[in-house]
């Protein structure tokens, strides 16, 4: 019998205005729990940062509140890193190049039977991404090309994480609610959430809940209309 499944996916890791994952640390330290976890963290997605120093930057913020990360980059076999971990952080940057390294090297099936065991998973941005269904509602450029755009699908629709429908004077590009729009009319059945920074989406089994600072979440219904989600529980199943 499959444990319950424990996601924690944060639209963003930092803001200028503070230290980096000063807004998520709170939620991470509660999520994780007092007791000492080996995180075993995937900078996959990081493009113009080292492996090493960004698994640094992260196992610094980990560090603070009693955890211990690794990188699974220094392991020979990065399926029996997964295997074997307490618990799993994805970060963020690209998620193009992390996908391809995710399917290239074979873990997202490895990743899914460890989180329906019970294996806390964590990820922002480009990590929280990777937990849809597909890749397809990314914000990122395609500077790679990865073997398949499937997702882990620990959930039952999709994110656009960094969220916001702002425009810039002068600017003739589309919006995001425009690119997402596009996404709705060729995907009409498929339930699109756009997560907005400082916000975080916490899965316990089959409930979801909305947390974050004060955030309200944006669906785009399939009808066409907009919602806005408040914090707290939800269940996709009342959008039908």
């Amino acid at each position: 019998m499959n444990k319950e499944r424990r996601l924690l996916l944060l639209s963003n890791s930092s803001i200028p205005t503070e230290p980096y994952f000063n807004w998520g640390k709170p939620f991470v330290k509660t999520f994780l729990g007092e007791a000492k976890v080996n995180v075993l963290f995937i900078p996959y997605a990081g493009v113009s940062i080292d492996y090493d120093e960004y698994t640094k930057t992260v196992s610094d913020v980990y560090n603070s509140i009693g955890h211990e990360v690794v990188g699974i980059h220094t392991f020979e076999n990065p399926k029996e890193a997964i295997k074997n971990c307490d618990a799993l952080a994805i970060g963020g940057g690209n998620t193009f190049r992390l996908f391809e390294q995710l399917h290239a090297l074979d873990l997202i099936d490895v990743i899914n039977e460890r989180i329906h065991g019970g294996m806390p998973y964590m990820g922002w941005s480009a990590g929280s991404n990777t937990a849809c269904p597909h890749l397809f509602t990314t914000n990122d450029m395609p500077i790679v090309q990865p073997s398949s755009f499937e997702g882990l699908g620990q959930l039952p629709f999709q994110l656009n994480v960094h969220y916001t429908n702002a425009s810039i004077d002068g600017h003739g590009g589309e919006t995001r609610d425009m690119r997402l729009k596009e996404f709705k009319i060729l995907h009409p059945n498929t339930h699109l959430i756009g997560l907005r920074e400082c916000s975080l989406i916490e899965v316990k089994g089959e409930e979801y809940y909305l947390k974050g600072r004060g955030n309200t979440m944006k669906l785009f219904r399939n009808d066409g209309n907009y919602e806005e989600i408040p914090e707290g529980i939800f269940r996709s199943s009342d959008w039908d």
